[in-house]
């Protein structure tokens, strides 16, 4: 598929996400808008799968009477291989389609009234996945599909017109999946997700990495790799973080954890749109510093995008948790990042890397953050680089922001990389945007780990302690710039002439106003 159909698909979508726009927040269209795309995307895998398993008896799924001894037949042996294959089932009445042509009154039904059979059959998709596999992953998946709520419209009627509307849009659009490979829904639902965080601020952003900075941590933890065990992301959100990470290498298995549940299902949502199996992804809902739900696990690639600054408990039962009690105290109970750091080195492989977003202040802030920074760089010495990122790149906040980036098992562990990145962006209106460029150069740096004149710097060890340990970007790339010299009696040449000309147009007006007979203004 070219550039120009994947735009125009992604434009194609947003204009239908806006039928509902005037209604309700942009959290909360994007749950419902997401949500009919996931159900349509589900209806096509379904009946894919279906006819490519009737095609030897020269049958399509439609072609099922589902009220028949036969039909029913048909459809149990369908179910069972489905849920093992789909990890869910959707009977030929069910799929999108058909309820799309029904809202638009083109049913055989007389009535176009979809709401009632449109709540059964997304409830019906958790139902069939009951005592399977891929149960947990298909739990609760449409609770944010509120379809009688009036935010749609105020009765019944304007309800259904509104999600008749919204389907019957939807199904003009071929998502062409029996191209797998493309992933073009995959790249679309990503689209949208950036375009409803970069539309709403910190409410609907706070969940997205955007993609440069997702790219990234991405190459940066696969470096050299084409294929790793596992990906670990402990503040998955939308998913898309973790998810970047397939396009940089393959990844077997993906985990994560979110706090909360409407994220969380986007998130189940968004891996079974990109095309990972059921089986293959294990996404966690809780909190992940306080009721970690992976404990076994060891991630060869960890990356993360913390809320900054976060609260949590600081309980001091945490200094007999594993994840916190070698470094003999705990971050501060206001500012949680350190605690995110703990947690995700805590889950990294001895093979494995690193990258987490972090605000500026963990480089520097003292107290029991300044410890244990110091344990991390002087005991464990587990950080290996540094990346100064530019100010207003996230949504939801403009703060400058970096990625620190750890290993278990250093390359060169006598020294520290530090790059600043911060100066290299492009403005699009209120946002900087990191461009192809300057994503590229930052790690080609950290690939080829060379200083480079007011860009990076490889420090020393013995350098790092001379500095107590503070990891402040400025301390280690100069980034100064000399200004000109200023030539004194060139200025003062400059002032004199300018004063000659200021008393010549002074008299020149004096003449005016004496012609005038008006008194002069000086």
């Amino acid at each position: 598929m070219s550039e120009d159909h994947k735009r125009q698909l992604n434009q194609q979508l947003w204009n239908i996400a806006n039928t509902l726009r005037g209604k309700m927040d942009a959290d909360e269209f994007r749950d419902y808008i997401l949500g009919f795309i996931f159900y349509k995307y589900l209806s096509e895998k379904m009946k894919i799968y279906a006819n490519e398993i009737l095609k030897e008896d020269k049958m399509v799924y439609m072609d099922i009477k589902e009220d028949t001894d036969k039909g029913r037949e048909y459809l149990e042996a369908i179910r069972e291989e489905s849920l093992e294959k789909l990890g869910y089932f959707l009977k030929p009445s069910e799929l999108f389609g058909q309820i799309a042509k029904r809202g638009n009154g083109n049913g055989k039904s007389e009535s176009n009234f979809i709401i009632e059979d449109l709540d059964v059959i997304l409830n019906n998709i958790q139902l069939s996945t009951m005592g399977t596999e891929s149960e947990e992953d298909f739990d609760h998946l449409f609770e944010d599909l509120d379809l009688n709520s009036t935010k749609l419209g105020k009765t019944v009627d304007q309800r259904n017109e509104v999600i008749a509307k919204v389907l019957s849009h939807l199904n003009k659009i071929d998502f062409q999946l029996e191209h797998q490979e493309l992933d073009v829904l995959g790249d679309a639902y990503e689209y949208l997700i950036g375009q409803f965080a970069s539309g709403a601020g910190k409410k609907a952003g706070e969940f997205y990495t955007p993609q440069q900075a997702s790219k990234i941590l991405a190459r940066l933890v696969t470096l050299g790799k084409t294929r790793i065990k596992s990906a670990y992301d402990p503040t998955a959100g939308s998913g898309s973080l973790i998810l970047r990470i397939g396009k940089e290498c393959e990844v077997l298995n993906f985990y994560g954890q979110e706090l909360n549940r409407t994220t969380y299902n986007l998130c189940r949502m968004n891996m079974i749109l990109h095309d990972v199996h059921y089986s293959r992804f294990d996404i966690k809902l809780e909190d992940t510093l306080e009721y970690p739900q992976h404990n076994k696990l060891e991630a060869e690639a960890v990356v993360a995008n913390p809320p900054f600054s976060a609260k949590w408990s600081a309980n001091q039962l945490f200094m007999t948790d594993d994840r916190f009690s070698e470094y003999g105290k705990l971050a501060p109970s206001s500012k949680a990042d350190y605690a995110f750091i703990q947690h995700m080195i805590y889950h990294l492989a001895e093979n494995g890397v690193m990258a987490v977003i972090m605000p500026h202040g963990v480089l520097f802030r003292g107290a029991a953050e300044g410890h244990i920074r110091k344990y991390l760089i002087e005991e464990k010495n587990y950080l290996d680089a540094v990346i100064g990122l530019p100010a207003n790149i996230f949504f939801g906040t403009s703060i400058p922001t970096c990625i620190l980036v750890f290993k278990k098992c250093r390359e060169q562990p006598d020294d520290i990389l530090f790059i600043d990145a911060s100066q290299h962006f492009e403005k699009v209106k209120t946002q900087n945007h990191l461009r192809d460029e300057d994503v590229d150069r930052i790690v080609d740096t950290y690939s080829k780990r060379v200083s480079i004149d007011k860009y990076s710097y490889v420090a020393g060890l013995e350098e790092v302690r001379e500095n107590d340990y503070n990891l402040n970007i400025p301390r280690y790339v100069d980034t100064f710039e000399e200004e000109e010299p200023v030539d004194i009696v060139e200025v003062a040449g400059e002032l004199v002439a300018l004063e000659a000309n200021m008393k010549k147009t002074d008299e020149a007006i004096a003449g005016f106003c004496k012609e005038l007979n008006i008194p002069t203004p000086f």
